[in-house]
């Protein structure tokens, strides 16, 4: 969060943090002879992608959002490794590592053109000065809250699919949490958005005249990226997702935690639950930004009461 945005990118979304999901991939032998371990893993991976998304509920910083969204991220790709699932892990990295790259770099554009303002508070009405930038911040997020059909769907969807399959309490306990994650990763995904580019503008006069969108050089990767967050994870969905697949057979799993058929069969409502709470995420993230804007003072009231400012001050500093 303190280096420059493509270090950020590179860090977040391809090398650094997602090598001790990787090494548990590379290690799927030795866990799978440990059903403790394997018990851990998953509680501790559900654990964290819940309570990173909630303290990126109300994080003010616009590369912080994104970083506690890489952090909720990884919860999933660990917890999923703990239910014996490593290639649909391995799938969701790759996968993440994509739209997140988007984010990141779309987020440089942003702070670039508003003279390195990264403050969500300072922010507002950059849609008609940043339309490219606006575009491929939506497509990233989008494909991060596991809209149908884009990127992050195919994994995202598959793994908490995966869990209540697993017909167990550390499966039901992994998909209440996963989907807890999804409501609050839609939340503050549009809140993002609403904050930076769609509500009224709140910066300086300075900032605003300034403004401009990036030049050509770093408009294309974004392009380039944002293209295959829309179609990389259907176009290798068939190479990781299922039995006799490529990346499930690099991969050890133990017979008895051969579960990924069960999946299939699941009921279509069971399926499009996690997709009820990404509606809903998104759904109050809208109500509360409009209650802010009819009525500053009332939601500053309720903020600054006892029960707010807990809240507020739980989630926001961690």
């Amino acid at each position: 969060m303190e280096g420059p945005t493509p270090v950020s990118a590179l860090i977040h979304a391809a090398t650094l943090v997602v090598s001790g999901v990787f090494l548990i991939i590379r290690c799927s032998a030795l866990f799978e002879n440990s059903f403790s371990i394997l018990v851990i893993v998953a509680i501790m991976g559900a654990l964290t992608s819940f309570f990173a998304a909630s303290v990126g509920l109300f994080q003010n910083d616009l590369k912080r959002v994104i970083a506690y969204s890489t952090c909720s991220q990884l919860g999933y790709m660990v917890f999923i490794t703990g239910l014996s699932h490593y290639s649909v892990s391995m799938f969701h990295l790759a996968n993440h590592a994509v739209f997140k790259a988007l984010l990141f770099l779309s987020a440089g554009c942003v702070i670039h053109g508003l003279s390195d303002e990264q403050d969500l508070r300072k922010m507002g009405g950059l849609l008609n000065f940043l339309p490219v930038s606006y575009v491929m911040i939506l497509i990233g997020s989008l494909a991060l809250i596991g809209t149908p059909f884009l990127t992050g769907f195919y994994s995202k969807d598959c793994i908490l699919e995966l869990a209540i399959a697993k017909h167990s309490f550390v499966g039901n306990f992994c998909y209440f949490l996963g989907c807890s994650a999804a409501f609050c990763t839609s939340f503050y995904s549009f809140r993002l958005i609403f904050l930076a580019f769609i509500n009224p503008t709140n910066t300086f006069k300075s900032y605003i005249q300034g403004v401009h969108e990036a030049p050509i050089k770093m408009l294309l990767p974004l392009m380039i990226l944002g293209f295959l967050s829309i179609i990389y994870g259907f176009i290798s969905r068939d190479l990781v997702i299922g039995l006799g697949s490529l990346f499930y057979n690099l991969t050890y799993t133990n017979f008895c935690n051969f579960d990924i058929i069960d999946s299939e069969f699941l009921s279509a409502f069971i399926k499009n639950i996690p997709f009820l709470f990404t509606i809903l995420g998104a759904f109050f993230s809208l109500v509360l930004i409009a209650c802010f804007n009819i009525s500053k003072n009332l939601v500053y009231s309720y903020k600054m009461t006892a029960t707010g400012q807990f809240f507020y001050k739980f989630l926001n500093k961690k």
